[in-house]
């Protein structure tokens, strides 16, 4: 299958989907489960934080759909939940979370941080793998 035949058949609706679980699920991880913690690791206060969050999560969005898109054509169009939930958490564990690994050893930056950020794409890409492969 070609480059313009993986592209025709991408359900973008999916796509669309899978980027706002992102949201989802880094609204839960960032806040509920590590958001202080998060916060004290990189010396944000809550009015810092504030003052950027249109730009912050406008970016996300847009680069979250980049990712879904991409997502959905490393995953290919005749997938299955089950297939897209591993090829997700794949992409997050060995491409995303070893790539922030590398660069948070040379930022000296604590195992904490390392283990709260590059799990937020472990879960993300897993969620969003199974999203696109059940809409494939």
């Amino acid at each position: 299958m070609g480059f313009g035949e993986v592209i025709g058949e991408i359900n973008f609706i999916a796509v669309i989907v899978a980027a706002i679980s992102a949201f989802f699920i880094g609204g839960i991880w960032y806040s509920l489960l590590f958001g202080k913690l998060w916060m004290k690791l990189h010396g944000f206060t809550e009015e810092q934080l504030k003052k950027t969050a249109g730009k912050v999560f406008g970016g996300s969005f847009v680069l979250a759909i980049i990712i879904s898109f991409v997502l959905a054509m490393f995953i290919g169009p005749n997938s299955t939940g089950v297939f897209g939930l591993i090829a997700g958490f794949m992409a997050g564990a060995f491409f995303v979370a070893t790539a922030f690994g590398i660069t948070y050893l040379f930022e000296r930056r604590p195992i904490v941080l390392f283990l709260i950020d590059g799990g937020y794409h472990i879960v993300t890409f897993s969620v969003m793998g199974l999203i696109l492969g059940l809409w494939s």
